[in-house]
């Protein structure tokens, strides 16, 4: 029999609903637990009610961005895994990612990028178990 990859529980907050629609069916087919978040300010509200292994966040966003975002998960819960993705805008994507690394992101993906190039960054942060002892 197959391994399955490991199951993560994750929280998408990006205030883009296609761009939510598309990272939750992408997850989704991959065997993960997906929540949604339109920003900041939300994603807290909803990792309160129902907590996740991996955040993966916009880091340009209305309300509270994803930079304040990964600022508040660090201090309140250092061992969630956080990817920052960004596709610039009035800043340069590349700027933006630097900050999202400085400020604790565990991995940076630049928009626009390849399903598998984001699922091959939650295989690394959450390696599936060894089967063998």
């Amino acid at each position: 029999m197959a391994s399955n990859p490991t199951f993560v529980r994750i929280l998408v907050i990006d205030d883009d609903d296609s761009v939510r629609f598309l990272l939750r069916q992408t997850l989704a087919r991959a065997g993960h637990d997906v929540s949604e978040a339109r920003n900041g300010n939300e994603a807290h509200q909803v990792f309160k009610e129902k907590p996740t292994q991996l955040v993966i966040t916009d880091v340009l966003m209305p309300e509270k961005d994803g930079i304040e975002a990964i600022r508040e998960f660090r201090e309140n819960n250092p061992e969630v895994k956080i990817i920052a993705i960004s596709g610039g805008g009035r800043i340069d994507p590349k700027m933006c990612l630097m900050m999202a690394k400085h400020v604790g992101a565990d991995r940076v993906l630049s928009k626009p990028f390849e399903a598998e190039a984001l699922l091959s960054m939650v295989r690394e942060l959450f390696p599936p178990a060894s089967g063998t002892a």
